[in-house]
C-alpha cells in the first residue's frame, strides 16, 4: 500500500469518527465523562497496583472517595453557587453603576473629564457585556441540559458516568494493550511515539493543570469568604476554573473581585480589606508561577493559550458542551500531529531540495 492510500485511508477514518461524533453529540456526555474521570485517576490506581492491591480493589477504592467527595462538594457548594448567582445577576446593573460613579468621584480629572461624555456610553457597554456574558453561560447551560442530555436525564448522567469511569478505569492498560496490538507493524513505532507525545501533553493538563485549578479554586474561594467579599466564593471558584488559560483566570479574578471591592469597602474607607482581595490574587499567582505549575505541569502540556482558547470556542460552537470536553485532547492531538508533519517536511525533499546533482567525472578536465 502506497503511502497515497495510507493518507486516504487515515483521511477517511477521522472524517467517519468526526461524523459518528457529531451524529451522536445527544448521548456522549456520561460517557465523556466517564473516560475523563478514569484517565485522570489512572496513575492513582496504577500506584495503589505496583504496590500490591489488585486492579479491581484499586478501582473501586478510588472511584468510590471520588465519588463521595463529588456528591459533597456538591452538596455544600450548590446552594451557595445558586445563591451568589442569583444575586450577583440581580444586582450587575446596579453595581456597575456604583463602580462608574466611584471611579467619577476618585478617579483623576482626565479620567473624570472622560466619564462626563461618555458615562452613560460606559455603563450601557457594561450592562451589554455583562448581559452578552450571561447569555453565553445560559446557553452553555441549555446547550448542557438539551444536548448533552436529550435521551438521557440527570439522573442517568449521574449513574452511567461512574459506571462507566469504573470500567474504563479497570480495562485501562488491557485496552491500551489492545489498541497497541492493532497498529499496523510498518509504522507502529512512530504512532507509539506520537501517541507518548499526545498523552503528555494530556497528561499535563488534564492531571496538572486540573489539579492547579482546583486548588486555586479552592484558595481564591476561601481566602475572598475570609477577606468577606460579596460573591467571594462564586468569583473564586470561577477564577480557579478558568485558569487552565495562562493569566486569564488572575486576571479575571483580579479584575472581579477589585470591583467588588470598591463597591463593598471603598465607601466605608476600609482599605485593609480591598488590598487584602488584591492581595489574594498577587499571592495565588505567585504560587501558581513559582510553585503549582512547575511541580504539577512542567513543560509537558505543549498548548499554546491562543490554540487552545479557538479549541475551545470552536468545538464548543460545533458540538456544545461535549466540544468544550473534547477540545483540549483533540487540541493537543492535532498539535502534536501538525508538528510531526512540519518536522516532516522539513526533512523531506520538498523543503531541503534535491541536492546538487552526482558528480560523474564529466567535469574534470
Amino acid at each position: 500500500m502506497g503511502w497515497q492510500r495510507q493518507v486516504l485511508v487515515w483521511l477517511g477514518a477521522v472524517v467517519v469518527v468526526a461524523i459518528a461524533l457529531y451524529v451522536l453529540r445527544p448521548i456522549l456526555l456520561p460517557f465523556l465523562m466517564g473516560m475523563v474521570v478514569a484517565y485522570f485517576l489512572d496513575p492513582v490506581a496504577d500506584w495503589f497496583e505496583t504496590h500490591g492491591l489488585p486492579r479491581l480493589a484499586a478501582t473501586s477504592i478510588i472511584l468510590g472517595v471520588f465519588v463521595l467527595l463529588f456528591v459533597a462538594v456538591l452538596i455544600l457548594l450548590l446552594p451557595v453557587l445558586g445563591q451568589q448567582i442569583a444575586n450577583f445577576a440581580e444586582n450587575l446593573p446596579q453595581n456597575i453603576g456604583k463602580l462608574v460613579a466611584l471611579v467619577d468621584t476618585a478617579g483623576p480629572n482626565w479620567l473624570k473629564e472622560i466619564l462626563a461624555d461618555t458615562q452613560a456610553n460606559i455603563e450601557a457597554s457594561l450592562i451589554d457585556t455583562a448581559k452578552a456574558a450571561a447569555g453565553w453561560i445560559a446557553s452553555l447551560l441549555g446547550s448542557i441540559w438539551s444536548g448533552g442530555l436529550a435521551f438521557v436525564n440527570i439522573i442517568s448522567l449521574l449513574v452511567v458516568t461512574p459506571v462507566v469511569a469504573f470500567y474504563m478505569l479497570h480495562d485501562w492498560d488491557r485496552m491500551v494493550a489492545a489498541v497497541d496490538a492493532w497498529l499496523p507493524r510498518d509504522h507502529a513505532a512512530t504512532i507509539r511515539d506520537l501517541a507518548r507525545q499526545i498523552d503528555e501533553a494530556l497528561a499535563g493538563f488534564v492531571r496538572g493543570q486540573g489539579t492547579v485549578c482546583i486548588i486555586l479554586a479552592s484558595f481564591y474561594a476561601s481566602g475572598l469568604s475570609v477577606a468577606g467579599l460579596n460573591f467571594g466564593i462564586l468569583i473564586g471558584i470561577l477564577s480557579g476554573l478558568i485558569s487552565f488559560v495562562p493569566y486569564v483566570g488572575s486576571i479575571t479574578g483580579f479584575v472581579l473581585a477589585g470591583g467588588v471591592a470598591l463597591i463593598q469597602f471603598l465607601p466605608d474607607g476600609d482599605w485593609f480589606r480591598i488590598g487584602a482581595v488584591l492581595a489574594i490574587f498577587v499571592v495565588g499567582q505567585f504560587l501558581e508561577g513559582n510553585f503549582l505549575s512547575p511541580k504539577l505541569v512542567g513543560d509537558k502540556v505543549g498548548l499554546h493559550p491562543v490554540w487552545l482558547m479557538f479549541a475551545l470556542f470552536a468545538f464548543g460552537l460545533l458540538l456544545g458542551f461535549v466540544g468544550l470536553l473534547l477540545a483540549v485532547p483533540l487540541a493537543a492531538a492535532i498539535g502534536v500531529l501538525l508538528r510531526f508533519a512540519l518536522k516532516s517536511y522539513m526533512a523531506s525533499p520538498l523543503y531541503v531540495g534535491q541536492g546538487p546533482p552526482p558528480d560523474d567525472g564529466k567535469n574534470e578536465k
